[in-house]
């Protein structure tokens, strides 16, 4: 069996629209990344893969566990926790830290703490969650930690529902993109909290800390953290048409780096990256040789779609191929996998999808198997 290779033009699918100069990218952030949202795909990274100290994006987290008992039926958004006064110590307005500002004895909803959590990043609601529902901080901490692995983040270890500093307490920028990627996937009913812009309790109004929510195109979530020893970092996400991105970014100097770097990533994200969709209706492909077969030659098509992510600038210069192991040899049965359609960008991971049949090619007769022999005899074997 010899491996045969047609190299092929897709002009037309991948030389659409303006160029983006995507070469070059950095930024200020120590941690920083660009995800698609429909590929899950990292297009861009600043030492993404490592584990970092992620301040109140850990709420993120705390929040995930919190969706997942609604969705199993454990919790209902009506159910109230009371406030106990190691929640009120740690997290209340005398902690100096971001807080909901609840009172030992209150009694919030889920719904309420929710919003704590989600739009005022209030450490006492996390923790008033957190012994709600696992008796202590710690225990829900492990089972965070747990949970995050399950779901693939493998540099998670949290030690605590809030973000405060504390031993170990780590996950990377790429594990909040992808943590921020399930939760809109997931809890899409849940996730519009994150778009709230501001939430009242007790009289005091406090604005959701998000800088690009309300001021940059299609932004819609997630969550900023700060802390000395990590400086200002954010997840987002936008959608713009058909597209979402999830960016994310730690380690800037202040709270106007943050915002605007994070404007300039998301604009970047869209500008300088892009989704396309490869399906049977789309991409049209030359038809390959078949030996003994009725017929000499057969149709191709992708198997399933094939959602391809990147810089655009990759996709123009991209070199597509089908590769099979050949000569065909019939019969060919309508939806076999008979060859891999492979797509090389450069600077982007080579791409590989399978090819089938687009119909049934029987085996020749004798003596049609005969003529078919000599020709290849003739030929020297050749088939492309």
């Amino acid at each position: 069996m010899v491996r045969f290779v047609f190299l092929f033009l897709a002009a037309a699918l991948f030389l659409r629209g303006p160029l983006a100069l995507a070469q070059g990218i950095d930024s200020e952030a120590s941690h920083a990344v660009i995800m698609d949202y429909a590929t899950g795909e990292v297009l861009w990274d600043k030492n993404g893969e490592e584990a970092m100290i992620p301040a109140s994006m850990t709420k993120m987290m705390t929040a995930h566990l919190v969706f997942d008992r609604l969705r199993a039926g454990e919790l209902s958004l009506t159910d109230q926790f009371t406030v106990s006064e190691n929640a009120w110590r740690k997290g209340g307005w005398a902690s100096g830290g971001s807080t909901m500002g609840l009172a030992v004895g209150d009694q919030p909803t889920v719904e309420e703490l929710l919003r704590g959590v989600i739009i005022l990043s209030g450490n006492d609601a996390c923790i008033v969650l957190a012994e709600g529902i696992s008796g202590t901080e710690e225990a829900f901490a492990r089972e965070m930690t747990a949970t995050a692995q399950r779901m693939g983040l493998t540099t998670a270890s949290f030690r605590n529902a809030t973000g405060l500093d504390e031993e170990g307490h780590r996950i990377s920028a790429a594990d909040l993109a992808r943590l921020a990627r399930l939760t809109i996937q997931d809890f899409p009913d849940y996730y519009a909290f994150y778009s709230e812009e501001a939430y009242e309790w007790r009289g005091i109004r406090q604005p959701n800390r998000n800088p690009l929510l309300g001021r940059t195109e299609g932004v819609d979530g997630l969550k900023t953290g700060h802390l000395e020893i990590s400086g200002y970092g954010l997840t987002a996400s936008a959608k713009r048409g058909e597209d979402r991105r999830i960016i994310v970014i730690n380690g800037m100097a202040s709270e106007g780096d943050r915002g605007r770097e994070a404007e300039r990533l998301m604009r970047l994200a869209f500008s300088a990256f892009e989704t396309r969709t490869l399906t049977a209706d789309n991409l049209v492909l030359p038809v390959l040789p078949v030996w003994m077969g009725e017929r000499e030659t057969v149709e191709v098509e992708l198997a399933d779609p094939l959602v391809l992510s990147g810089m655009k600038r990759a996709f123009a210069d991209a070199t597509v191929e089908i590769v099979y192991q050949g000569p065909l040899e019939a019969p060919v049965g309508a939806g076999d996998t008979v060859a891999s359609l492979v797509i090389t960008r450069p600077g982007e991971d080579t791409v590989s999808a399978p090819l089938i049949a687009r119909e049934s090619i029987a085996r020749t007769g004798f003596f049609g198997r005969v003529l078919d022999g000599l020709n290849r005899l003739i030929s020297g074997g050749e088939t492309s």
